[in-house]
């Protein structure tokens, strides 16, 4: 019996023994399993955490690219500011407001005026040309066929101071060849007078012009000169502006002159072809009637 039951002690304590022997490995190999679980999921979630960090900053990287590049399309392209081209009639304007308009207005004036003179000299030298040949004709004829009376009519009928240079000849015809001639030249001074009257305005235009235009140059500099002692600078925006007054003055004075006298050369070229043509178509006059008085 004591053997039975210390071979069944001893084989309870072996079963124990392995019992807790297999309790130690199962543990053992659970704890090792989950420090190996715990190791993996930390290294997973480092990883799983540095991918997101890196997964953010390009989603943030991208962000900012895509923005940006939103706000290149978005913001507008710069324009270009084209200037309008300026007309003729601008360009004039604003220059005249940039040489002040108390001085410009003179020069202006000078031009008005000036330019009008000219234009009824023209008018009026172009009213009094005459064919002198064709008149000459006429005057013959009607001398041979209706004597001086005719010729008077012809005369009054025709335009011009050559025709009324002949009517007043006819008119002394009467009283001999000299008081014809006499009457002829005297009246060809009074058309002479007719044909340059205005000429002497004309020509105060055109020394009037330019001096104004130097008038308003002196008081430019004058005015960039005190800009100067204001300042106490000799800066190029202090004495712009009246240096400025200055030069738009003068040329301007310089121009209306020019054009001035141009039309007053025109005009007086017109008038000495006018009075070459008197002096001949006189002397022709003076033939036809030594004739006439001949046939008479």
């Amino acid at each position: 019996m004591k053997s039975l039951l210390s071979l069944h002690f001893l084989q309870g304590k072996r079963t124990l023994a392995l019992t807790a022997l297999l309790a130690v490995m199962v543990f053992g190999f659970n704890n090792s399993v989950t420090a190996q679980e715990e190791e993996i999921d930390e290294a997973t979630t480092e990883m799983v955490e540095g991918d997101s960090s890196s997964t953010d900053s390009a989603a943030m990287a991208i962000e900012a690219e895509t923005v940006e590049t939103v706000e290149e399309v978005a913001a507008p392209a710069p324009v270009e500011e084209v200037e309008e081209e300026k007309t003729f009639h601008q360009v004039l304007k604003g220059k005249f407001i940039d040489g002040k308009p108390i001085f410009m207005s003179f020069v202006l004036i000078s031009l008005i005026l000036g330019l009008a003179l000219c234009i009824e000299r023209i008018l009026y030298l172009s009213l009094s040309t005459t064919n002198t040949k064709k008149l000459l004709n006429e005057v013959e004829g009607a001398l041979s066929s209706n004597g001086v009376e005719g010729a008077k009519e012809v005369c009054r009928n025709t335009s011009g101071p050559v025709a009324s240079i002949f009517y007043q000849g006819l008119e002394r015809s009467d009283e001999g060849l000299d008081m014809v001639e006499k009457t002829m030249v005297s009246y060809g001074s009074v058309q002479l007078g007719l044909l340059e009257k205005g000429l002497s305005w004309i020509s105060l235009f055109i020394a009037l012009a330019p001096m104004l235009g130097f008038f308003g140059t002196v008081i430019g500099m004058i005015s960039a000169f005190d800009a100067i002692a204001a300042a106490n600078n000799i800066s190029p925006g202090i004495v712009a502006n009246g240096i400025g007054v200055a030069l738009i003055t003068t040329v301007s004075g310089l121009l209306v002159a020019m054009v001035l006298q141009v039309f007053y050369n025109y005009i007086l070229a017109t008038v000495d072809s006018i009075v070459n043509d008197m002096e001949d178509a006189s002397i022709s006059f003076i033939d036809l009637l030594v004739k006439h008085n001949a046939k008479k």
